[in-house]
Order: C-alpha cells, then structure tokens, then sequence
C-alpha cells in the first residue's frame, strides 16, 4: 500500500502543478494488493503492449470506412483504455478502477487480462478487423508462459471488455441525430465553402459521458454577439492572419496551421502518450493510468463541446468574413474573395475543437509527466515535420492558436475551448485517482 500512496501523492502534486484541483485521494477497491500481479504490472517497458493496441486503433482508424461516421473515435478510445485500465487494477488492486473490479484469481496476470480487454473491446468496435487483432493477441499472449495464471489474466481481461461493452451499449452514440436546419441570422451556422459539407456529429452532445455528470456540466458562457466589439475584434485577428494568402502570419504560423490541421488531432496526442510511455519504459499499471486518463479526458471533452458547439450555433470566420456588413456589425468589413489557409471543418465554430481537445490532452498528460515535460510532436500527414515544445501546455496553446492561423477559429472559440478543456480533465483525474508515471 506505500507504493500506491506514494504514487498516488505524486499524482496529486503534478495535478496541482498543471492547476488542478484533486479531491482527497480514494481508498482502494477490492482490498489488498496482489504481490505477483504488482511485481508483474510494474515492470519497466511493460506498458509496452499498451502501446502497441492504441497505435492499433488509431491504424483501423486510419481504414476507409473503418469508422462510423456519426460515431466520434475519442468513444473507441475511451473504451479501450478504460478497459484495458479495469482489467489491470481488478488484479492488482493498486488504484480504484474506472467502474468496478472483475473478480480474480490471486495468480491471475495483468499483462494477459490487458491484452485480452483491448482485444475484445476492439472486435466487437471493428469486427471485419478480428484476423488482424487476433494475430496481436496470439502474439501477445505466446510471449508469456502457458498456464493457470496466463489463463486467469485472459478471462479478467475477457469480463473487463464485457463490462465496458455493455456499460456503453446505450450510450445513445448509434442514435440518429436529428437533421440539421441552417440558420439565416447574422451568426447562424451554415455549411462553409468551398464543398458545402454537412455538419458533422450534430446529436453527439447527447451521448452519455464517461464521467462528467452531463454535456452541460461546463458548457461556456454565451459568446459576444456578432454585432459587438468584442466579435469583431475577434473575427478582424482571423481576417487578417488566417486568410490562405496572408501577409500578416508568420512562416512558422503557417506551417503550425497546417500541420495540425493534417491529421484528428485526439490521434496526435495519443501518439504523444505513445512516445513519451515508451521513452518513459512505462510498466503496464503506469500506461494503463496514462492512456485512461487522456482518453476519458479526450472523450468527454468531445462530448461537452459538441453539446455546446450545436447550442450556440455559432458560424464560421469564412461565412462571416464573406458575408461582411450582413453581419449587422459596422466594424467588419464584407471581403467575399477571402478563403482559409486550411479548408473548414464541418461544424460550429464556438467552442474551438482542437482548443478544447489538446487543453485536455495536456491537462490529463502534464498529471502523470510533469509541467516541464518536453516533447517533439510528428505528424505521419505532413512528412519531414517536427514541431518541438517545452511543455505539453506549450503543445496545446500552439494546437489551438493553429486554428486562428489556419482561418478556423476566432481567439473567443480558442479561449472557450482551453477553458472547456481543462475543467473536463479535472474532473477525470479527480475521479479516476490514477497512479502516477513518475
């Protein structure tokens, strides 16, 4: 119990570094801490199995028509780790568990019941991807020696994913959405040019967290009105430095806005996770700890914003830019030739997506490794790239601030969406008392 006390301060501490508030630390469930299971769960570079299945996902992802498309990828995400995370401290009995513990045998492997969740949480996601994610299995488990505790491990593993399965079976994300009706008003949201693509997860505020309490649990204040000061100040920054031809924006603003816009931005700070876990050596009940963290955080985060995204209905920079004097607000002047240096994603523009997402990746992140951590980020979109940071905030403000560069987002969609962010990720870590990295 001292090696999860101590951790869990240590956890406590990097929260309240990255300035979040942590309630008193839970006590354990299931009891006492399985020797064996521990010595296994806490060996350097076991985490590595954990990696090699989220960089999985993010390949089927990577698969056309892998992926519903009215169902968001951070829910694959979320389950899979919170999965793999149940089955580890069902044994170990280290830390409390996302939902509940799943009985086990005293011999009973964790590396085993982590593999067997992450594998049977992924096939029944994506089953015409069973041959491949079966190959990953048998190759996991052959590493490890055949017998009684390999077989308890897999069936602990086999009953977390089963868990996790049903707990989210009706979580509303395979509702239809209803249709979406454009609005006609100054600031209405309304599809953007060039293509004019629907708008995209419309219903998806309606799906039940993960551990907020609801959607609105933080739902930002109402932005400025388009005929205000404020917006127009803010929607003229864009103009300006987000046009595809700027002359305002740097060199290096222009690179950022294109490389985050280049790939799901929940993927590049998954594979963040993935480095630093590896340079880290992560042991099995670190990494575990880690990716549920960011992935809960990821996935309530999307749920939260979509909810407010389709509440305020908020039109893009390209629809107000264009439009110009329609917006009622004489200090916006109309320029319908102006286009984004990246192309507009297909939904409102308050709160800022990439804002909010990255600020929780972050948050979750700078818990486990640190206000100081450095990281070089790489996108397999924009080959030869790196961008380097001196914290994982560093990392994040860039990713939100990319969007104003890009032309997406005005700073009120950005300053939201950090906010929005942040509070979803301390509800995470207060809810989850995971163990620290170190």
């Amino acid at each position: 119990m001292r090696t999860r006390t101590r951790s869990l301060v240590i956890l406590a501490a990097a929260a309240a570094a990255a300035g979040i508030a942590v309630p008193a630390l839970a006590a354990t469930s299931g009891g006492g801490t399985s020797g064996g299971a521990a010595v296994l769960a806490d060996v350097p570079g076991s985490g590595q199995a954990v990696i090699d299945w989220n960089r999985q996902l993010i390949s089927i992802l990577g698969t056309p028509d892998a992926q519903p498309a009215t169902v968001h990828p951070t829910r694959s995400f979320a389950m899979l780790q919170a999965a793999e995370y149940d089955a580890v401290v069902s044994i170990t009995h280290a830390a409390s568990p996302y939902r509940a513990v799943t009985p086990a045998a005293d011999d009973a492997r964790p590396d085993a019941a982590a593999d067997q969740a992450a594998h049977d949480v992924l096939v029944a996601l994506y089953p015409s991807k069973r041959a491949g994610l079966d190959t990953q299995l048998s190759t996991e488990l052959a590493a490890m020696p055949a017998g009684q505790a390999t077989q308890d491990g897999v069936r602990v593993g086999a009953a977390a994913a089963q868990q996790m399965l049903e707990l989210r079976a009706s979580d509303g994300s395979s509702a239809a959405a209803a249709p979406f009706v454009a609005g006609t008003r100054p600031g209405d949201y309304r599809p953007t040019p060039p293509k004019f693509p629907a708008p995209m997860y419309t219903g998806w505020g309606s799906v039940t967290p993960f551990l907020l309490d609801s959607a609105t649990q933080f739902t930002p204040a109402a932005p400025p009105p388009v005929t205000g000061p404020a917006y127009a100040t803010a929607l003229n920054q864009v103009e300006s430095l987000g046009r595809d031809d700027s002359t305002t924006r740097t060199p290096d603003q222009t690179v950022a806005g294109r490389f985050w816009s280049a790939s799901p931005v929940w993927n590049t700070w998954n594979q963040v996770a993935q480095t630093l876990a590896a340079d880290r050596k992560a042991s099995l009940a670190q990494a575990t700890a880690a990716f549920a963290t960011l992935d809960l955080s990821l996935a309530d985060t999307t749920i939260a914003l979509y909810d407010a995204k389709y509440r305020e209905h908020v039109w893009r920079p390209v629809t107000a830019i264009q439009l110009g004097s329609a917006t009622g607000n004489p200090a916006i002047v109309a320029d319908p030739t102006w286009n984004p240096l990246t192309p507009t994603a297909a939904d409102p523009s308050y709160p800022g997506a990439h804002s909010a997402l990255s600020e929780a990746a972050a948050t979750s992140l700078t818990a486990f490794y640190g206000p100081r951590q450095a990281v070089a980020i790489t996108s397999s979109a924009v080959p030869g790239v790196t961008r380097t940071f001196t914290s994982l905030a560093a990392a994040a403000d860039e990713a939100g601030l990319s969007r104003i560069w890009a032309g997406q987002h005005t700073a009120l969609d950005h300053q939201a969406g950090q906010q929005l962010g942040r509070q979803v990720a301390g509800v995470v870590l207060g809810g989850l008392h995971l163990p620290s990295t170190g």
